[in-house]
C-alpha cells in the first residue's frame, strides 16, 4: 500500500515543513510530502522544498480578485499534484467554506496555543499579559472559523515569569515540531475518528510519542 500523498501551504520560514519533511524520510511513516505551494514568492521555505527535491510552487494571493478565486487555484494545483492531505505550516491566509468543505477532515493546521485559547495572531503575546501558567501547541483538522475545528493533538510548556513573547515562542516551537508529524502519522494511518468537534485515535500511538511516553501499548 503506497503512502498519502501530502501537500504543504507555506507563507514564511517553513521550519515545520523542514520536520515533516524529516520525518516522512523514515520507512515506515504512512505520508510522503509530495508537493509544496507558497503564496510568497520569498518564503524561505521554499529552500526546504528544493533541497529535498519536493516540487514546489507560488500561487501569490495578490493575483486574484477575491479569497474564492485563490481557493479555487490551490484547489486545482493540489488535485493535479493528486494530494490527499493538506498541511498548513505557517501559512498566513485564511480558507473559504468551500475549500474547507471539500476538503473536510483532510486539512491539518498547527497553532502556537492551546486552542481555544489565544487564537489569531500574537499567540505568545496574548498568553503573557493574561498571566497564564502554561502556554503550548495545537494541531487540529480545519474548519472555516479561525483556528477552529477537531483538535488531534495538544502539547503544554510553562510560562516563566521572565518570558517575552520570543523566549516563549522558542519553546512552543520545539513542541510544535514534535506534534505535527505525529498528527499527520496518525491521520495518514487512519487512527484518527471525527465526531462532531471531537476526535479519538483509533490505533496505539507510535512507542516515545507525546501520545505515549511511557514506550507502552
Amino acid at each position: 500500500m503506497g503512502r498519502v500523498r501530502v501537500g504543504v501551504l507555506i507563507s514564511g520560514r517553513g521550519s515545520n515543513l523542514q520536520t515533516l519533511i524529516q520525518a516522512a524520510q523514515a520507512p515506515d511513516y504512512p505520508a510522503e510530502i509530495a508537493y509544496v505551494i507558497a503564496n510568497v514568492a520569498d518564503a524561505k521555505g521554499l529552500d526546504h522544498a528544493e533541497r529535498a527535491g519536493i516540487p514546489a510552487c507560488v500561487i501569490s494571493h495578490k493575483d486574484f480578485a477575491d479569497r474564492a478565486a485563490f481557493d479555487a487555484a490551490l484547489d486545482a494545483a493540489l488535485r493535479k499534484a493528486k494530494i490527499e492531505i493538506v498541511c498548513l505550516a505557517g501559512f498566513m491566509r485564511l480558507l473559504g467554506k468551500k475549500f474547507t468543505e471539500d476538503w473536510r477532515d483532510r486539512v491539518l493546521n498547527i497553532h502556537p496555543s492551546l486552542l481555544p485559547a489565544f487564537p489569531g495572531l500574537d499567540t505568545h503575546r496574548k498568553a503573557i499579559e493574561a498571566g497564564v501558567k502554561i502556554s503550548g501547541c495545537t494541531v487540529h483538522l480545519v474548519r472555516p472559523e479561525l483556528d477552529d475545528g477537531p483538535i488531534l493533538i495538544q502539547a503544554a510548556v510553562p510560562v516563566a515569569e521572565d518570558d517575552t513573547p520570543e523566549t516563549l515562542a522558542a519553546r512552543v516551537l520545539e513542541v510544535e515540531h514534535r506534534c505535527y508529524p505525529l498528527a499527520l502519522r496518525l491521520l495518514a494511518a487512519g487512527a484518527i475518528r471525527v465526531t462532531g468537534k471531537t476526535t479519538r485515535h483509533g490505533a496505539t500511538a507510535p512507542k516515545g510519542s507525546l501520545l505515549n511516553p511511557g514506550g507502552t501499548g
